[in-house]
C-alpha cells in the first residue's frame, strides 16, 4: 500500500455526486486505525467535524464482530481527504476511467463523518483477533473542502437515519435467541399469527390488526422467567397464549371476521400493549404457583369488563381518556388481572393497589 515516494495508492472506484468527485474503496480492515486515528476528545464541539465518541457503545460493537466472525456486516465508512491527490484510470475507456488508483500523500488529513464508533471497534476486535486485518472494509473518500462543508457533510448523512422499528428488529433479529422464540410462538397461536402487525409498534386507526410484535415480544418475556429448555419454554408459552384467547372472546371475533380490528382496538383495551404486557405477567405467576393446571384458574378472565369505558381503568391504565404506558400501569392493571384470577399480589403490586384504593377512597 505504500510506494518509495511516501504515498498511500488506493485501488477506487470513481463517482460524482452533486458535481464533486468522491471515491469508493475497499480498505483492509488493520488499516483503518492507522489511516483514521481517534480524536483527541478536547476540540471543541464546533471546531469539529462529528459528534464526540461514545466509547460505552464500543465494546459492544467490538463484541458484534468477534461473535459473528462468519457472519457480521458492516456498512461503509464515509471519511475526507484534506490534500492534493491524484487520480490514476487504469484506461481510457468509459468504465475504465472510473476505475484506478488515488495516490494520496502520507501526510494527508483523514477524517471520518460517518462511522467512528465502527472504526473503534474494529481497533479492538484486531487486538483480540488479528485475523480480521485481513479482511475488507467499504470506504466513500470526499475530498476535504473546510469546516463548514464537513459539517454538513456530517448532519447531511445523518439527516434521514431512522431506526427499524421495534417490530421489525424482532422480525429481522435471527441472532438472538428470544426473538427466534417469540416468532416461533407467533406462528403457532392462532389469533396471533393472523392478527399481528410484524413491522410496526404502532397499528394506524384503519389497520386489520389487533396486536404488534414489539408487544407480543415484551410480555412473553415477562411470561417466560425461569430457565427451561428452548422447546418446553415455546411450548408453555404457546399453551398459555392460545388458553388466554379462548378466554377473551372478543379476539376470536376478529379472526373469524365477526367484527373489525380497529372497532375491537377502539372499543376494548384487552389487545393494547399494556394489557398483553400485564397477561404476560400474571402468567408468569400463574405458571409458577399451579404449573399442573394453571389453565383453569384462567375462567376469570371473562369476569374482566374489558371495554375502554369501565370506570375502574381510570387511575390503572388510564389518565385523562388516554391509555397510559408506563411500568406502574403495567403493574398496576397485572394487579387487577390477579384479584379477578385469584392470584397473590407482589409486595410491589399491594402497594401500588393499596395507594389507588386510598386515592379512590375505598
Amino acid at each position: 500500500m505504500l510506494t518509495p515516494s511516501f504515498e498511500y495508492v488506493l485501488p477506487v472506484i470513481r463517482g460524482i455526486q452533486a458535481g464533486r468527485e468522491y471515491y469508493v474503496s475497499m480498505c483492509p480492515l488493520r488499516f483503518i486505525p492507522k489511516l483514521f486515528p481517534l480524536d483527541d476528545g478536547e476540540m471543541p464541539p464546533e471546531k469539529r467535524t462529528k459528534r464526540s465518541l461514545n466509547r460505552t457503545r464500543v465494546p459492544e460493537i467490538a463484541r458484534y464482530i468477534l461473535n459473528n466472525p462468519t457472519n457480521y456486516i458492516f456498512s461503509a465508512i464515509t471519511a475526507s481527504i484534506d490534500a492534493d491527490i491524484t487520480f490514476e484510470p487504469i484506461g481510457t475507456e468509459t468504465e475504465a476511467r472510473k476505475i484506478g488508483r488515488l495516490k494520496v500523500p502520507m501526510d494527508a488529513r483523514f477524517a471520518i463523518h460517518d462511522g467512528q464508533h465502527r472504526r473503534a471497534a474494529l481497533e479492538m476486535a484486531l487486538k483480540e483477533n488479528p485475523e480480521l486485518g485481513y479482511e475488507t472494509i467499504a470506504v466513500i473518500f470526499f475530498l476535504d473542502i473546510g469546516l463548514k462543508r464537513s459539517q454538513q457533510m456530517f448532519i447531511d448523512l445523518n439527516r434521514y437515519a431512522v431506526d427499524p422499528d421495534p417490530s421489525l428488529n424482532i422480525l429481522y433479529d435471527h441472532r438472538d435467541e428470544k426473538t427466534n422464540w417469540v416468532r416461533s410462538i407467533v406462528k403457532q397461536v392462532q389469533v396471533f399469527r393472523n392478527l399481528t402487525d410484524t413491522e410496526r409498534s404502532t397499528l394506524p386507526t384503519r389497520s386489520g390488526k389487533l396486536f404488534t410484535l414489539n408487544s407480543i415480544y415484551n410480555a412473553t418475556l415477562a411470561l417466560l422467567t425461569d430457565r427451561q429448555e428452548t422447546e418446553q419454554q415455546i411450548e408453555r408459552a404457546v399453551r398459555y397464549w392460545n388458553a388466554v384467547s379462548r378466554y377473551i372472546p372478543a379476539w376470536e371475533q376478529v379472526l373469524h371476521g365477526k367484527v373489525s380490528a380497529g372497532e375491537i382496538r377502539r372499543d376494548y383495551v384487552h389487545s393494547h400493549a399494556i394489557a398483553i404486557a400485564s397477561l404476560g405477567a400474571v402468567g408468569a405467576t400463574l405458571l409458577s404457583l399451579y404449573p399442573e393446571n394453571w389453565d383453569s384458574h384462567l375462567e376469570g378472565l371473562q369476569q374482566i369488563d374489558w371495554s375502554r369505558s369501565n370506570p375502574d381503568w381510570e387511575g390503572i391504565i388510564m389518565s385523562s381518556g388516554g391509555i397510559s404506558k408506563s411500568r406502574t400501569s403495567v403493574t398496576q392493571m397485572s394487579a387487577y388481572i390477579k384479584k379477578h384470577l385469584n392470584l397473590p399480589l407482589t409486595p410491589e403490586e399491594e402497594r401500588l393497589e393499596n395507594a389507588r384504593l386510598r386515592r379512590r377512597g375505598e
